[in-house]
């Protein structure tokens, strides 16, 4: 398992093992030096909230260390400043994941905002944290994500622990074509007309709905059908937005373009559409469905 540290404001120094701590305010605590007290925390990343219907193949509570969509954690302290003043990225490995979602660390007295969050990760991928409201993937595809904040006072320099739980904060967007891959298609670059790449910890809501566009490769599709599926956070819990299919070819030229009007999301939901993706639009000929089944399923024509 790698881990990365990132330079924190009070020169943390890290510890082995595995102590959490929770609490509120307090007011600042010096040793008998009239030096800063500094408190061994140590966090464990618990379970990740999963819902049996949300996920098949999936318990309805999962260890970070056995779910494969969670590939990296990163844990951050901030200050009532609003300063950083701890963060770390555990980034899960093929060797000993053993540890994989328990941090160690020695951090001043004060009240903190702790900011857990898990997330899906590939070679690549760009992720950022910048504060409790402020989070992102900033390369071109956003990935299953949990989330969660909490409250965190150190009030002396005794040991403390805590245990917190994740929750999926993202929908999931699945395109399943019923036609089949023609020549020429290399791609289908996807159009969320609200929704984005971003998202507040402390909500676990987008940060904008400006929308974003997500291009996926179809790799060796041709003569099959085709299933695709992009991740994106809402700005509200349940969210309509129009949804745009373009097929390209090699160049990026647009192939064939097609709207999908209101599509309804939800967070922690899957939106499966499904539809005869390559074949020229018209009044007649074309038909998608529409299923959401993370927690429950509907089918909508349109």
């Amino acid at each position: 398992m790698k881990k990365v540290f990132f330079a924190a404001n009070y020169g943390i120094a890290l510890l082995m093992g595995t102590v959490v701590t929770l609490s509120s305010c307090s007011e600042e605590v010096t040793n008998s030096e009239n030096e800063m007290a500094y408190a061994p925390v140590s966090v464990k990343v618990n379970e990740f909230s999963v819902s049996m219907e949300d996920f098949p193949s999936t318990r309805a509570a999962e260890s970070p260390a056995t779910y494969a969509g969670v590939k990296a954690i990163t844990l951050a302290f901030y200050d009532s400043n609003g300063t950083e003043a701890y963060k770390e990225t555990q980034v899960k490995s093929d060797g000993d994941n053993s540890t994989f979602g328990q941090f160690s660390f020695n951090i001043p007295v004060g009240s903190y905002t702790l900011v857990a969050i898990g997330y899906n990760y590939f070679d690549g991928d760009e992720f950022t944290l910048t504060s409790p409201t402020a989070a992102a993937f900033t390369s071109s595809y956003a990935r299953e994500t949990f989330s969660a904040t909490q409250s965190v006072t150190v009030t002396s320099a005794a040991p403390l622990s805590l245990s917190i739980t994740l929750d999926r904060i993202n929908t999931w967007l699945v395109i399943s074509s019923t036609d089949k891959c023609p020549t020429g298609a290399v791609s289908v670059r996807t159009t969320y007309g609200a929704a984005g790449k971003g998202f507040s910890p402390s909500t676990g809501l987008a940060m904008d709905a400006n929308g974003f566009s997500v291009v996926n490769g179809l790799g060796q599709s041709v003569g099959q059908k085709v299933t695709v599926g992009n991740y994106a956070f809402l700005s509200t819990d349940e969210q309509t937005m129009d949804i745009t299919l373009q097929v390209l070819d090699e160049d990026d030229n647009v192939l064939i373009s097609r709207v999908v009007s209101d599509v309804p999301f939800k967070r922690n939901r899957k939106t499966v559409l499904k539809g005869p993706l390559f074949t020229p639009s018209s009044a007649s000929n074309v038909s998608f469905t529409l299923e959401t089944d993370w927690l429950t399923q509907e089918v909508i024509e349109y």
